[in-house]
């Protein structure tokens, strides 16, 4: 069984919320009714599993029902297993098939006598058309590829040497050197299989590339089966820029050219599809900011961007050949930064954060910039021996006018610290948490001396 950090968050979930239900999304095929199939097993005497993709009929019967009561006699007819109080979960899988049960989770959840857990594929854009979402009734959770540190635990890096890793990165204190190179291998074979469960699980039972390839493929296929099925009025205009985004992560500046799509291009005509495609769970946009200062949000250019891939396997898988050899040989001959960056953006994106990068003709750009502790972080990418060298970095950690004190260098040498630059290895990206308000933080304010 694959560890995935989503299952603990699913089991905490549900000892915390008594009284709400629970909806995973993401792309296709990342993992989310393995995963919800594994917790309910393992948590509820009963599972009973509605997959309304699979069941047509289950559709048709959710149509036209009135209140909790109505809803939980139709479910009974379409299973046999028994529905037992506070011992039975049901769970609902490929939901954008069916919007009324999204709808209806508020009365079941009020009716108290049973969990509830969703799961669907392309639920971004599908939710926006359901007015009645049950906001205080259901939660979501956002689920993403495998990633670095999950597709270590799959390869059975311990536990032990993992933590001894984030020490390192903590204290910015350099890693064995031998821990060093063995852990750059892993990344390496990372970028090649990347997170997608099926394609890890393929390389963790044939050691076979090829194969891992050949599964990769057959995603490709299914997002591209997905764009012309979901979303048929601007599936030509889907098709061109999923297959673009290889091709422009590879150009000098890494930015989606949209003339590549269209001379008399417009951007409210492609405008839906870049929405589609993040919705989605396909791809990933990064978005400009005029100025790397808090908030990122207030400068952010939202016709300047780069999309990248939601899985750096899948990216590598739509190269041309030979790519996964050049990368697990070292080739220092060829440029690696697209697919280092995609990895890098995928990384931030699972942890939570909203990622945009820098750019400005004078300074120069920067590859990613983040808001990390309450301040504007500048993150630069480089996957060859001149990492030291990154003059929009060095601009922008002199003005006076953004007042930026440290910024991260993702590469392949060891740690490293220069003035305000950390050096760190590409793999300990993950290690960027985001912080969140801890679970018990109570705060009492003394109010007496207005209550006298």
């Amino acid at each position: 069984m694959l560890y995935r950090s989503i299952t603990e968050r699913i089991e905490q979930f549900f000892e915390k919320e008594k009284k709400a239900a629970l909806m995973v999304t993401g792309a296709r095929q990342v993992g989310k009714t393995y995963c919800i199939r594994e917790y309910a097993k393992q948590h509820f005497k009963y599972v009973i599993e509605i997959n309304f993709l699979e069941m047509p009929q289950a559709v048709a019967l959710f149509e036209n029902a009135t209140g909790s009561d109505d809803i939980l006699m139709r479910i009974s007819a379409l299973t046999d297993i028994p529905m037992e109080k506070d011992r039975t979960m049901i769970f609902f899988d490929e939901v954008q098939e069916c919007r009324e049960i999204v709808t209806a989770i508020k009365f079941l959840v009020e009716e108290g006598s049973y969990r509830y857990i969703l799961s669907g594929s392309l639920l971004g854009v599908e939710l926006k058309d359901i007015r009645s979402v049950p906001v205080g009734y259901m939660s979501i959770y956002e689920m993403f590829p495998m990633d670095f540190f999950e597709f270590c635990k799959a390869n059975r890096v311990s536990e032990k040497v993992l933590d001894k890793l984030k020490n390192c990165f903590e204290e910015k204190i350099p890693v064995d050197g031998l821990i060093h190179d063995r852990m750059m291998d892993l990344f390496r074979l990372y970028l090649i299989v990347g997170g997608m469960p099926a394609a890890v699980q393929r390389y963790l039972d044939t050691n076979n590339l090829n194969e891992v390839m050949q599964v990769q493929k057959g995603i490709i296929q299914l997002y591209k089966k997905d764009i012309a099925r979901y979303d048929p009025e601007h599936k030509l205009y889907l098709e061109e820029i999923f297959q673009l985004i290889p091709s422009e992560l590879n150009s000098k500046n890494k930015r989606f050219i949209l003339k590549n799509l269209n001379e008399n291009f417009k951007f409210s005509r492609y405008e839906h599809s870049f929405i589609w495609l993040k919705e989605a769970g396909v791809a990933l946009p990064v978005y400009c900011v005029q100025e790397p200062q808090v908030p990122l949000l207030l400068s952010k250019a939202t016709n300047l961007f780069k999309l990248f891939l939601s899985d750096v396997g899948l990216l590598a898988a739509m190269y041309a050949d030979g790519l996964q050899i050049r990368i697990l040989n070292k080739e220092n001959n060829i440029n690696f930064g697209s697919v280092y960056e995609n990895a890098v953006a995928q990384e931030l994106c699972a942890h939570g954060f909203e990622v945009y990068y820098f750019n400005n003709k004078k300074q120069g750009e920067l590859d990613f910039v983040i808001e990390y502790e309450g301040e504007a972080l500048p993150l630069e990418v480089k996957s060859g021996k001149d990492y030291t060298k990154h003059r929009a970095l060095n601009h922008v950690l002199e003005s006076p006018n953004y007042h930026i004190q440290n910024a991260i260098v993702f590469c392949n040498e060891n740690i490293e610290v220069k003035d305000q630059i950390f050096y760190c290895p590409i793999y300990m990206a993950g290690f960027l948490e985001k912080r969140t308000v801890p679970e018990d933080y109570i705060y009492t304010l003394d109010l007496s001396v207005l209550q006298d």
